[in-house]
């Protein structure tokens, strides 16, 4: 039922409360997000023989994700946050057990099935940040947004290194050893949406009493595609595909110059401390220094990143730090461009715009998860990251007449 209220006091005790909440569940899905993204394109490259498909993982997460944001996003702006939270964690819990039977039957069509689910878990973790502000100050959007990214860190960080762990548990319940960590994936998008059911209340997204309805569906987005709202959906989407690209085929690239799993986990815990830890950072600089300079200073690692990366060769410390850096550009740029999206929109159109743009977002992770097999088979991991250096340009095009545009209307 769409929760109907009198507004409340912006920054007080209820906003304290959800956010608090929201941070809560975002550690225990963290872990099985790390868990299942870590051995995703593994599980895959083991049951075709085939390095050119381990890019499929990715793709059907992110894939995963889109197809379940406008559903949610839709539910949200119907019923409430709460109960679209809890359908995206427990459909991601379902993705997992699903992916667990393709890995003991070698069926890939069922693996593949259960890494769309999956993806759900993706759409309710993104989702989450935007549920953090729906009551927040105007002035502090940045900074409510980046803790509940933030609180990610924990479980995400943790998640890849369970894939010894998971191997070892695996073996006990006698299912293949790449199938253990995606069991603790199902477990905790399990717990995650148990927890949102019952402690997220009130919802966050209020509802005034006579109020009009909230807009809903793709096509009540597109007209506010323009000006701000544009370059934020667009900065979003284009970093994210520069991530999925390259972190898509980083686990393979290094198992392929004889990497240990643990080693690969170690790096993607790295990755995926980059993109959450210096979270509160990044929400402070846009809300301090702005949104539009947070994002060229994200493009601007976005690039060292990939430099660092795509050079590499077999040394396994410079592929770590490059993946390290590739977390921190996507912080910075996702977040400042959250920030900048949430700002240029009124409160009636939010759900469904914020909605489109994680639309965007993972069907553009997803091309570029896809791509990145295809280039990687074709010309090897260093031309894959030059590739990604690429999309950074629009991005930083936009922000700067943006900027030039702002600068001359003053």
């Amino acid at each position: 039922m769409t929760e109907i209220s009198t507004p409340v006091a912006i920054g007080g005790s209820v906003q304290r409360r959800v956010v608090m909440v929201l941070a809560l569940v975002q550690v225990v899905g963290g872990i099985g997000n790390g868990a299942g993204i870590a051995v995703g394109s593994l599980l895959i490259k083991d049951v075709t023989g085939s390095s050119g498909w381990a890019g499929m993982a990715v793709v059907m997460l992110t894939l995963g994700a889109a197809v379940f944001t406008i559903p949610l996003s839709s539910l949200a702006a119907r019923a409430g946050r709460r109960p679209a939270l809890t359908l995206g964690w427990l459909s991601g819990a379902a993705g997992a057990a699903v992916t667990v039977v393709g890995a003991d039957t070698e069926s890939l069509t069922i693996i593949l099935l259960g890494l769309l689910l999956f993806g759900a878990s993706t759409a309710a973790n993104l989702q989450s940040r935007f549920a953090a502000v729906d009551r927040a100050d105007p002035r502090q959007i940045g900074r409510a947004l980046s803790l509940v990214v933030w609180s990610t860190t924990i479980g995400a960080v943790i998640g890849p290194n369970l894939t010894g762990p998971g191997a070892s548990f695996a073996r006990t319940v006698g299912v293949p050893d790449l199938a253990g960590p995606m069991m603790f994936s199902a477990a905790g998008f399990g717990i995650a949406g148990v927890l949102t059911f019952a402690l997220l209340r009130p919802d966050p997204l209020v509802r005034v009493a006579g109020a009009a309805p909230r807009a809903r569906g793709i096509r009540a987005a597109l007209p506010h595609m323009r000006g701000c709202t544009l370059t934020a959906v667009y900065a979003i989407a284009s970093s994210h595909a520069v991530m999925v690209s390259v972190m898509t085929l980083t686990p393979v690239h290094m198992q392929d110059h004889g990497a240990a799993l643990e080693l690969i986990g170690l790096t993607i815990s790295l990755h995926i401390a980059g993109m959450f830890a210096l979270s509160p950072v990044m929400g402070w600089l846009s809300d301090a220094w702005g949104s539009d300079r947070t994002i060229l200073l994200g493009q601007s690692i976005l690039l060292l990143a990939v430099l660092v990366a795509g050079t590499s060769g077999d040394s396994d410390l410079q592929i770590t730090i490059g993946l390290t850096l590739l977390g921190i550009g996507w912080s910075a740029s996702v977040i400042a461009g959250a920030a900048m999206l949430t700002a240029s929109l009124n409160h009636d159109v939010r759900p469904v715009v914020q909605g489109f743009s994680d639309l965007t977002m993972n069907l553009a992770g997803a091309m570029g998860g896809l791509l990145a097999g295809v280039v990687v088979a074709a010309s090897g991991f260093g031309t894959l990251n030059a590739a990604a250096a690429v999309l950074t340009v629009p991005v930083i095009a936009l922000v700067l007449s943006g900027r030039r545009l702002s600068t001359s209307l003053l």
